[in-house]
């Protein structure tokens, strides 16, 4: 399968993809103890977790981009549950090869959780990263109106996100592949400002982690640990110093050993 885009090193895409038309991509280990599957959150790419992956040398990682996304990009109908639908597709593949973990991102965290909850026995434990969960605790910037143009949303949120130098430092044609993400972006975010709420996480049956850093919403985020400790036994959570949104650019080996510390935990002994 031709993606349309080129994957830093550590990951390869393979030919076989479960799904027609959504770019999968991995790195394999002998004997792995479990496979992680990567989801990205909003405007970014699977290619993202390649760090990660050079640094997970127990588990096989696999990570791909979400529907409407880079070489996912021709994908629709776009939305939470198609998100769900592609990532219990994929895990029904990796049950194959043995236990399976998912890794969430940002929005990435959410379409995990919402697997983890529609089909229990896809996966052994559930490990969020930053998850925006509006409807548990509100945040301002999960208020504020769209405009009606996906484009612009899509570089307003990567100036707001990364920053204005970072954008202007994008080539035209990097900025273009951006904009081209912005209707998928604009799925993401309108769910989070519908003020429904997608799931009931006081339903989960399997153990899940919610991990943040300290670097930007800090009360915010400890505010929410204590909403999530209240709504079930299965969450726990755990700050991270010095880490900022980006954590799997940022901080790849910190979350490679929170990876293989939470499955040596909860995960071992079951």
């Amino acid at each position: 399968m031709s993606s349309g885009h080129a994957l830093p090193q550590g990951l390869h895409f393979v030919a076989d993809s479960p799904v027609v038309g959504l770019a999968v991509a991995e790195r394999r280990v002998e004997n792995p103890l479990a496979s992680v599957i990567c989801v990205h959150g909003g405007l970014d790419r699977g290619g993202s977790f390649a760090r990660l992956a050079r640094r997970l040398e127990q588990f096989d990682l696999i990570a791909y981009d979400r529907r409407g996304y880079q070489g996912s990009r021709s994908l629709g109908p776009l939305g939470l549950d198609n998100d769900i639908d592609d990532l219990l597709t994929l895990a029904r593949r990796e049950a194959g090869h043995g236990p399976v973990i998912y890794f969430g991102h940002s929005f990435g965290g959410v379409v995990a959780l919402g697997a983890a909850l529609r089909e229990p026995a896809s996966v052994r434990q559930v490990i969020a990263f930053e998850a925006p969960l509006p409807w548990i605790r509100h945040r301002e910037s999960t208020r504020s109106q769209l405009s009606d143009n996906p484009e612009h949303e899509a570089e307003v949120f990567f100036r707001r996100m990364v920053s204005n130098k970072a954008w202007d430092r994008l080539s035209p044609s990097e900025q273009q592949s951006r904009r081209l993400d912005g209707p998928a972006l604009y799925n993401d975010l309108s769910l989070l400002r519908t003020g429904v709420t997608p799931f009931d996480l006081s339903q989960l049956e399997v153990p899940a982690l919610y991990a943040y850093g300290d670097a930007y919403h800090l009360e915010y985020y400890r505010a929410l640990s204590d909403d999530l400790h209240r709504m079930s036994p299965l969450i726990e959570t755990r700050e991270l110093s010095g880490v900022g949104h980006g954590a799997h650019l940022s901080h790849p080996d910190l979350l490679a050993a929170l990876i293989l510390s939470a499955w040596r935990e909860r995960c071992v002994l079951e």
